[in-house]
């Protein structure tokens, strides 16, 4: 069972546990690098929770997720129709003033999330802004039917350090919004550059 599975699986309950969760803080930060009315990519959507409240912040959102059930959940409750698609997959060039990947990238290991951070760029605007969020940890590996690779920060830099064409604009550290869970996140935004 891969990750993409497991959501379908247990799409309920996951929608159930995360649509309340609240993060306003990150982004916030993330909306106000952003123009006016931005085209935004809520990356691996879930529950739709973030793209609910992007659109309050004024953005154009596109939701998209891997797993059919959950785009199903976040259709309903976002009250738009949700992408279903891969972010292996995606093939966007050049559409969006921001990416939002809450929590995504952590689902694939070192050697399969450059090419993933390599799609997401592409699908960016020059000067567009990303968001991510990756655990702070030491897994590598499958827990409970899901992948995971958590970061430590030499690890993240290694990560960013592959990409030249961006400019990290901030990298700070949050306690998981879950009460009952003690997990750290790196929270991360960058900016790519202009290509000459």
């Amino acid at each position: 069972m891969d990750s993409i599975d497991y959501y379908d699986r247990y799409a309920v309950p996951y929608y159930e546990e995360t649509v309340d969760f609240c993060m306003e803080e990150q982004i916030e930060r993330f909306v106000e690098l952003l123009p006016e009315s931005a085209d935004v990519l809520d990356l691996g959507c879930g529950s739709g929770r973030d793209t609910v409240f992007l659109e309050e912040e004024g953005c154009v959102v596109t939701a998209m997720d891997g797993s059919e059930k959950m785009c199903e959940l976040a259709s309903i409750h976002t009250g738009k129709e949700v992408l279903h698609l891969r972010a292996e997959d995606m093939e966007f060039d050049d559409v969006f003033h921001g990416i939002w990947a809450c929590a995504i990238l952590g689902h694939f290991p070192p050697d399969e999330v450059k090419e993933i951070m390599r799609k997401i760029l592409k699908a960016l605007k020059d000067d567009g802004i990303l968001y991510f969020s990756v655990r702070k940890g030491e897994r590598n590996g499958k827990y409970n039917g899901r992948y995971f690779y958590d970061y430590d920060r030499e690890a993240l830099n290694h990560l960013l350090d592959a990409f030249p064409n961006i400019t990290v604009l901030d990298i700070w550290k949050t306690s998981d919004v879950r009460a009952d869970k003690s997990d750290r996140w790196f929270n991360v935004l960058l900016r790519k550059e202009k290509q000459d």
